[in-house]
């Protein structure tokens, strides 16, 4: 029986894996997602849900998800969202929020009965009972007890996300306000039903693939240490060349890119006193968008992503080619599809997607004997709580700027991303610049990571040891940085403009 959390990464990915595989073969039709239901679902017990027939739906829902589609194609369900609901799993959670425990003593006071104006408190045999259909979670019962014997139980998925785009339908279904949804998927694995998932486009990928483009991979920072000490970028980039891309860029590259833009813009804003934040995480910066506007407009970096920046210089280097991001952050879906940033990645994959597109062409990472890189060690750490700060000060170092006197706020998780931003706003902060990472311990932990965050970074540190000490700036005169803009809608002109 399938109850905890590995079972439903491995559903999940069992049925990544086998429409990739059907992807593959051009082998993707009604009668074959519905045979996959079948084999996936056999029955004639349910193996994790009250019954067969919801488990064959939330297969089908998945299916669609992993051809990049919304769970399911009626009207009104449509979205836009990386982030989507599949809600047959969803009605598994508990629909009420406050209970009541064994501790209530059917106390005469009746304290929670009186303090309750929906009337949805009545008094039981052996203890109070409250109605889910007429309880409004204002707490005032929870308040009024003695005993405290009511308890509030916050579901996992609006308790994982930071900046309260949770709410639910009368029925106790999630929904996802996205006007306030950062697409961070930080409600994706805290829900034990598998509930929330991201669209994938996996299925792209492979068409890209098969159709002759040449398909180039950009593998974030975080991947040196997923797999383990002995994988290393170049283990990563012979499978994906196995797989059938042309080739793999390491996006630590783009980070000395965007540290080296960042460090003119805060060089240039210490000047006057002005603070900013950086621009890397899509979170982060999905947050600034819509919570903090102005913020937004005023202290944002105008420095692109590294992603955009490697997609930018593959390019303007490889006309017509496909970029494909492979790393653990959902929000970078959504950043890619930014109508607002030119030139960006045309795919993103999470490591659990890469990992289904390795097995659907029965490929495995080996250690690899030739050595590469093309990050400078600043570059490379990007990925880490305090990465990115302390390679745009080091850029700046380089650059002959003074930082002893720079006070940096450093954030990792998006609570501390909201609370320097909202000092920020009225105007209390404290430090010069905001280093934003909306996951804890920096894109290491982020949602779709492969292993746990203590593993990889331990294994990071054995990796990450073998790089040569090159500098930023000495890493980047290797590149044709004029041929293209490292600016949100840019062109190169600015880009010769700001070397001036």
């Amino acid at each position: 029986m399938i109850t905890n959390d590995e079972g439903i990464v491995a559903l999940k990915h069992k049925i990544l894996e086998s429409v990739a595989r059907l992807a593959w073969e051009d082998n993707l039709n009604d009668d074959t997602r519905d045979a996959l239901v079948y084999e996936i679902i056999p029955g004639p017990f349910a193996q994790y849900r009250c019954c067969i027939y919801k488990e064959r739906e939330i297969v089908r829902q998945r299916i669609r998800l992993a051809e990049g589609l919304c769970p399911t194609a009626e009207p009104g369900q449509q979205s836009d969202n990386v982030i989507q609901v599949i809600r047959p799993a969803c009605e598994e959670c508990p629909i009420s929020s406050y209970t009541v425990t064994d501790n209530c003593r059917l106390c005469v006071g009746k304290a929670c009965l009186s303090s309750c104006n929906f009337g949805a408190i009545s008094i039981g045999h052996h203890r109070s009972h409250i109605d889910a259909t007429k309880c409004k979670e204002c707490g005032k019962c929870a308040a009024a007890c003695p005993y405290s014997a009511i308890a509030h139980l916050e579901r996992p998925c609006k308790k994982a996300c930071p900046t309260g785009a949770i709410t639910y339908d009368e029925y106790g279904i999630c929904r996802i306000d996205e006007n306030k949804c950062v697409q961070c998927g930080h409600c994706i694995h805290a829900c034990p039903f598998g509930a929330i998932a991201s669209k994938s486009y996996i299925v792209d990928v492979i068409r890209a693939i098969k159709s002759g483009k040449e398909v180039i991979a950009m593998c974030a920072p975080a991947t040196e240490g997923q797999f383990g000490p002995d994988i290393s970028m170049a283990s990563v980039r012979a499978g994906l060349k196995e797989i059938g891309f042309a080739d793999m860029v390491e996006v630590g590259l783009g980070g000395d890119m965007t540290a080296y833009y960042e460090a003119k813009e805060w060089a240039e804003a210490l000047k006057e006193g002005r603070k900013m934040t950086t621009s890397c995480c899509p979170a982060f910066i999905n947050m600034l968008r819509k919570n903090y506007p102005e913020q937004f407009a005023e202290n944002k970096s105008n420095v692109v992503s590294p992603m955009c920046a490697v997609s930018r210089y593959l390019k303007a280097t490889h006309p017509g080619c496909v970029t494909v991001f492979v790393g653990p952050c959902i929000a970078k879906k959504a950043e890619s599809r930014d109508p607002e940033v030119k030139g960006n990645a045309d795919f993103v994959l999470t490591y659990g997607e890469f990992r289904a597109l390795l097995r659907s062409r029965d490929v495995e990472l080996r250690p690899a004997e030739d050595s590469y890189q093309e990050a400078s060690r600043f570059g490379k750490r990007f990925a880490g709580s305090g990465g990115v700060a302390n390679a745009v000060m080091e850029c700046m170092k380089e650059m002959g700027v003074d930082t002893s006197q720079v006070k940096l706020r450093k954030c990792a998780g998006g609570k501390e991303c909201v609370q320097a931003v909202t000092l920020l706003k009225f105007g209390k902060l404290p430090e010069d610049f905001i280093e934003g990472m909306f996951c804890p311990g920096g894109c290491v932990g982020g949602p779709s990571r492969h292993k746990a965050e203590n593993e990889i970074v331990k294994a990071r540190e054995t990796l990450l040891s073998r790089a040569d000490e090159r500098n930023v700036m000495d890493n980047l005169k290797n590149y044709p940085m004029d041929q293209f803009s490292m600016f949100r809608n840019g062109e190169p002109s600015e880009q010769k403009e700001a070397e001036k």
